[in-house]
Formats: C-alpha cells, sequence, structure tokens
C-alpha cells in the first residue's frame, strides 16, 4: 500500500506558536490534574534522598505544561518536604521547537521551578517511540494530547488527510498502526516506570458515535485544501499526500491490551474516563458575538498544531513557507461562515506500575492525609 511521505507528522508550529494557541488540549490536560495529583500522592518513590523523576511524554513548547508539572510537584513537596531533589525531564521530537521550551522553563512567570530551588527542568529530542530514559526511573508519568500521534503514517486517505475519513484497506492499515503504536507506547513507559510509580495519560476522544469534535474543522480545511489546488499554489500530488498521523481512540481501543490478563507490561488501569470538553472559544463568543475572533482563534488552533503536519508533503520551499498564511486565512474565512462550536471530547487514564511490596494507594493516603 501506497504511504505518504510525511516526516513531521506530529511536530508542531515552532516559534511560540503551539503556546499561544493550543487552548484546547490545555483544557484538556486542566481536566485531568484531580487525576494527576492523586497520582503524584500515590506513586511510589526511590529510596533514601535520589531525586525523583517526573516525566513530561510530549512536551511540545512547554507552555501547557507548566500547570501539570507545578500540581504534581506541589503534591510531591507535600510527601517529601522542600529539600529532596525533583528532576523534570520533557521529551518531545528532536524537530520540536526546544528553543522557545528552554525559554519558557526560564523566564515564565508560571514556570514550576520558580520558588523551588531543588526542582530540575531539563528536556530529551527523541521520539517517545524509544526508550527516553533508563529503566525503573520514572516515578510520575504525564503524557497530554501527545500519544494521539502515530510513529509513522501507514495509508493515504483518499479524498481527506485526516483517519475519520478512512475506509477499507487504509482504515485497517490505521487501525493496526494505532494498536501496535499504543502496545509500544505503554510497553516503554512500563520499562521507565519505578516500581509503583504511576503514567497519566490525556487523549483527544471519540464518542460513542466515532465523533471527535473536530470535524466541521478538518472538513472546512479539506476544502481549504481542494481550493488551493484549484488556485495551483498546491499540486494534486501533493494534495493528495497530505495526511495526519493523528488517531484518537475510542476507549475499548485503549483498554485492549489490558483485556486478557487485566494488565500489560507489569501495567494496570486505576482509571479510565472520557469526559466532554466544551469550546472555551465559542463560549466567548456566544458573550461577545466577534465572529473574527472566533474564526482567527480557531483557523490559528489548526494552523500551530495541524499544518506543520500537512506542509511537509508541499516540495518547494518557497512554497512550503508560504502554506500555512494560505490555509489560515482561506480557513478563517470559511469557518467565519459556518459558525460552529468544536465540543470534543477528552479521555484521561491513570496507570500503574505493579509494585508487590508497595502500599496500596488508600493506605498510602491514609497514612499521608
Amino acid at each position: 500500500m501506497e504511504t505518504a511521505a510525511i516526516s513531521t507528522h506530529g511536530v508542531m508550529e515552532g516559534g511560540g506558536s503551539y503556546n499561544r494557541h493550543a487552548r484546547i488540549p490545555a483544557g484538556g490536560g486542566n481536566r485531568a490534574l484531580p487525576y494527576l495529583e492523586k497520582a503524584a500522592r500515590s506513586c511510589a518513590l526511590p529510596p533514601g534522598n535520589s531525586p525523583i523523576v517526573i516525566a513530561d511524554y510530549g512536551s511540545s513548547q512547554g507552555k501547557n505544561s507548566l500547570t501539570p508539572m507545578r500540581s504534581a510537584v506541589r503534591c510531591l513537596r507535600t510527601r517529601v518536604g522542600r529539600g529532596r531533589p525533583i528532576a523534570v525531564v520533557h521529551v518531545d521530537q528532536h524537530a520540536n521547537d526546544f528553543n522557545t521550551l528552554f525559554e519558557v522553563l526560564h523566564s515564565d512567570p508560571e514556570r514550576y521551578s520558580m520558588d523551588d530551588p531543588h526542582v530540575f527542568p531539563s528536556a530529551i529530542g527523541r521520539s517517545f517511540y524509544e526508550n527516553v530514559l533508563p529503566g525503573e526511573h520514572v516515578a510520575l508519568g504525564w503524557c497530554s494530547y501527545a500519544a494521539v500521534w502515530l510513529s509513522r503514517v501507514p495509508a493515504l486517505v483518499p479524498g481527506h488527510f485526516v483517519a475519520f475519513a478512512i475506509t477499507g484497506d487504509a482504515q485497517t492499515a490505521f487501525d493496526r498502526q494505532a494498536a501496535d503504536d499504543w502496545r509500544r507506547f505503554l510497553s516503554l513507559r512500563a520499562r521507565e516506570l519505578h516500581p509503583g510509580g504511576r503514567l497519566v495519560v490525556v487523549l483527544p476522544g471519540l464518542n460513542d458515535g466515532g465523533a471527535s469534535g473536530f470535524e466541521p474543522l478538518f472538513n472546512g480545511a479539506n476544502a481549504v485544501l481542494d481550493e488551493l489546488v484549484e488556485a495551483r499554489l498546491i499540486s494534486g500530488d501533493e494534495r493528495k499526500r497530505m495526511v495526519l498521523g493523528a488517531y484518537p481512540r475510542r476507549r475499548v481501543q485503549l483498554l485492549e491490551p489490558f483485556a486478557a490478563e487485566g494488565h500489560f507490561q507489569s501495567l494496570s488501569v486505576e482509571h479510565c474516563e472520557l469526559f466532554d470538553l466544551p469550546d472555551a472559544a465559542w463560549a466567548s463568543y456566544q458573550q461577545d458575538g466577534d465572529v473574527e475572533a472566533l474564526a482567527g482563534r480557531q483557523a490559528a488552533f489548526f494552523r500551530a498544531v495541524f499544518v506543520p503536519s500537512l506542509a511537509s508533503a508541499v516540495a518547494d520551499a518557497g512554497r512550503r513557507q508560504a502554506f500555512p498564511d494560505w490555509v489560515e486565512q482561506r480557513l478563517k474565512r470559511r469557518l467565519s461562515e459556518l459558525l460552529a462550536p468544536f465540543h470534543s471530547f477528552v479521555q484521561v487514564m491513570v496507570l500503574a506500575k505493579h509494585c508487590p511490596d508497595c502500599p496500596d494507594v488508600a493506605s498510602l493516603e491514609r497514612s499521608e492525609g
């Protein structure tokens, strides 16, 4: 089967664009904060005064990681006091905008290390579909929205660029790739987690009917790509090879590795739940009636998160550089005529690594509460 030649799937637009426009992933991550805080209170910690490692798998440019990491550090401090070192490791692909990430960690007024000299941020430029940290090294893992991206694009999507539009052999290829990648992600994290460690995974979800809430956005963008072909700004072949390696999963797909034995690679599921995620931009529009602001926020979100993957199919460097502006301008016009909310869904999972010598969560919380 012919595959899409996309080398940057999952890499966000640089220059801090993702930090400025990724409010929907930020909202989804915030929905999971109570579960992260509970995981920080219940995860087993390494002995003695050795550093406690928090891994942020898929940090992008860092802004959306600040609140979760600050919450995790605060909860750990209630257990170990102010003096014990805590290492926060941000992981993302080598092509990520690490300059912006480090600027955020250094100077953002909401940075989690500002008032804690014993918190040590760092970063690793490597895909989380590889080993990124030593075995049994991580006490607490966090992965927000990043695991929706596959390790590779397995097939072209005739007439569209997103997985929800696929059928037949292409659907089979995407389903198989998604299942393999999910198992690989879990296996690698199981290896890196300390016994008794916790991993909190936040993902864009699908409801029972298979809807993501982003269909109006993706269909509008798909029409924009057709416009660009008609205007001869991109070729038909380039358009055909534009495919997102993003694959939202249903709850049953997330739980499939655990179905046979109740655990997978020493991991067990402590929590798995789907939540509605209202569209904050739509709520603002209902108050102020500003159509241009609503369409602008929605188009800028699409550009920051998805356009870099699509642009990588454009052969010419000059047209590839102009492509994001072409898409955003046309998409903003379409969205201003559509005026639809993107009420999406967020899936929250909490996974625990088996530890025969660790106390159960309830007794730990009683002893520390």
